[in-house]
Parts: C-alpha cells; sequence; structure tokens
C-alpha cells in the first residue's frame, strides 16, 4: 500500500511538471508588479490555451517568488493558465535581447 502511494505521488508530480512545460510561452511586457497583492499586470500576446487574445490586464502569480524576478518594463516570456478560476501566472523568465 505505501509503494502505491509513492508511486501515486510521483505521478501526480510528474503530470503536473508536465503540464506546466505543455503549456505556450507567451511575449508580454511588464506593466505593473504587486507585491502586496501578489498580482502583475502584463501586457501580452495571445495565450490560446486559455483563449486570451492580446491585451493588457493583471494576472495572479502562482509563485510569489516569481515577482521578484521582474520589474515595470522588462520584456518577459511567460505562461499561463486557469488555477481555481483565476487566471494565474505560472512561470515567468526575462526575454532574450
Amino acid at each position: 500500500m505505501k509503494r502505491l502511494l509513492i508511486s501515486l505521488a510521483a505521478a501526480l508530480v510528474a503530470g503536473a511538471a508536465f503540464a506546466q512545460a505543455a503549456l505556450p510561452k507567451v511575449q508580454a511586457e511588464v506593466r505593473r508588479v504587486d507585491a502586496a497583492t501578489q498580482k502583475i499586470t502584463l501586457k501580452h500576446g495571445d495565450i490560446p490555451n486559455i483563449d486570451m487574445g492580446a491585451m493588457t490586464m493583471a494576472f495572479r502569480v502562482k509563485d510569489p517568488a516569481l515577482l521578484e524576478k521582474v520589474k515595470a518594463g522588462d520584456k518577459v516570456v511567460i505562461t499561463a493558465d486557469k488555477v481555481d478560476g483565476n487566471l494565474t501566472v505560472m512561470s515567468i523568465e526575462l526575454a532574450k535581447p
């Protein structure tokens, strides 16, 4: 039973990692970082996995540490998804020049 639970947990972790890796990478520009509310405002391109066209809007972040990587004006590459009904930035990296 213990082995089954460990195997199940490993499969869930691997599945979550695969799901995040499969999210489309989207070009964006940081407009505002709000650490207090754990939100980031982005001017972004199309996000096909959530059927969203290009626009500027605020997103929650999966991990507040993501906000420490960027500042207003930075060009970034993000992945985003719906988490518990909220549009959420799952990953963010500075765009390569």
